[in-house]
C-alpha cells in the first residue's frame, strides 16, 4: 500500500456526542442488527432445507438475505462499538476495507435486485418458457457475474483511496468510512477521483435500475390482464418496488450529492446500510407464501423431534 499521509488513523465523529443518546441508539442499533441476523439466517435455513424451495426464485432470496448478512456486517458492529466508546477510531487500513467491502456488497446486492427483477418478469411474462431462461446454470452465472462486477468496481475505487494524501484533517463527520466522506478530507487533488466515483456510481446504478423498472413496467402490463391475481400481484410488486427505490434512492443521494456532514448524509447511509438488510427478509420473503408454509413445516419438524 502506497502511504503518503502524515496520519494512522481517523476519527469518528458518529451519530451522537451525547452519551445518554449513544446509549438508547446502541439498544435500537443492536436490536436492528440481530433483527437482520435471525431473519436473513432464517431464510438462509429454510430455503436450504426445504426441497420445495430449490427454485430460481428462492436461490436468488437466499443470496440476497447472505449479502445482507454480509453488507450490515461490514458497518454495524463498528458502530456499536463506537457508540460504547469514548474514543471513535479506525485506521487508515480498516477504513479503507470498509470503503472496499461497502462497494462490493452493495454494488452485489444493486445487480442481484436487477436479477431478480427479470427472474419475475420471466416467471410471469413468459411462464411457458421460464424453464429454459431460468436454467441452473444461468442462475449461478448471475450471482457469480454480480459478485464478479461489484468486486471489480470496488477494487478501482478502493485503487483511488490508497493514493489519497491525508496530511493534517482526520476528523470523519460521519459513524463509518465512506469514500465521500473520505475525500475533503484528503490534502492532494481529488477531482478526477470525485468525476470517476460519481461515474462509476452513475453507471452502476442506472444499469442496473433501467432493467428493474423495465421488468416491472411488462409485468404490471401483464398482470393488468389477470383480474384473479391482480390484487396479490400489484401488492407484491409495489412493496418490492418500494424496497429497491429505498435502496437505491437512499445510495445515489449518498454518492452523488456533495458531502455535507449533515443528517441527511447520516440517514441515507442508515437507509441503504442497515435499514435494508433488517427489511428485505420481511419484503421478499416472509410475506411470501411458499416460505411461510417452509418455515411452519420446519418449526413442525422442530417441535417434533424436540417432544
Amino acid at each position: 500500500m502506497r502511504n503518503h499521509s502524515s496520519i494512522t488513523e481517523f476519527i469518528l465523529l458518529g451519530l451522537s456526542s451525547d452519551p445518554h443518546i449513544e446509549a438508547l441508539l446502541f439498544v435500537v442499533f443492536l436490536v436492528i442488527y440481530f433483527l437482520t441476523l435471525v431473519g436473513n439466517l432464517m431464510i438462509l435455513l429454510v430455503i436450504r432445507t426445504d426441497a420445495r424451495l430449490h427454485k430460481p426464485m428462492y436461490f436468488f432470496l437466499s443470496n440476497l438475505s447472505f449479502l445482507d448478512l454480509c453488507f450490515s456486517s461490514v458497518t454495524v458492529p463498528k458502530l456499536l462499538e463506537d457508540l460504547l466508546s469514548e474514543k471513535k477510531t479506525i485506521s487508515i487500513e480498516g477504513c479503507l476495507a470498509q470503503v472496499f467491502f461497502v462497494f462490493v456488497t452493495a454494488g452485489t446486492e444493486a445487480i442481484l435486485l436487477s436479477v431478480m427483477a427479470y427472474d419475475r418478469y420471466a416467471a410471469i411474462c413468459h411462464p411457458l418458457l421460464y424453464g429454459q431462461l431460468m436454467s441452473n446454470p444461468f442462475c449461478v452465472a448471475m450471482v457469480l457475474t454480480s459478485w464478479g462486477l461489484a468486486s471489480l468496481n470496488a477494487m478501482l475505487i478502493v485503487f483511488l483511496a490508497i493514493n489519497l494524501d491525508f496530511c493534517e484533517a482526520q476528523t470523519i463527520h460521519h459513524y463509518t468510512c465512506e469514500l465521500p466522506s473520505l475525500l475533503p478530507l484528503s490534502c492532494s487533488d481529488t477531482t478526477i477521483k470525485k468525476d470517476i466515483v460519481i461515474c462509476s456510481t452513475l453507471l452502476h446504478g442506472i444499469g442496473t435500475i433501467l432493467p428493474i423498472l423495465f421488468s416491472y413496467f411488462r409485468i404490471i402490463s401483464t398482470i393488468l390482464g389477470i383480474s384473479s391475481t391482480r390484487g396479490k400481484a400489484f401488492s407484491t410488486c409495489f412493496s418490492h418496488f418500494i424496497a429497491v427505490i429505498l435502496f437505491f434512492g437512499s445510495g445515489l443521494v449518498r454518492y452523488l450529492m456533495p458531502t455535507s456532514g449533515s443528517s441527511l448524509d447520516l440517514l441515507a447511509s442508515l437507509q441503504y446500510s442497515v435499514v435494508t438488510p433488517m427489511l428485505n427478509p420481511l419484503i421478499y420473503s416472509l410475506k411470501n407464501n411458499d416460505v411461510k408454509a417452509a418455515l411452519k413445516r420446519m418449526l413442525v419438524k422442530y417441535l417434533y423431534f424436540r417432544s
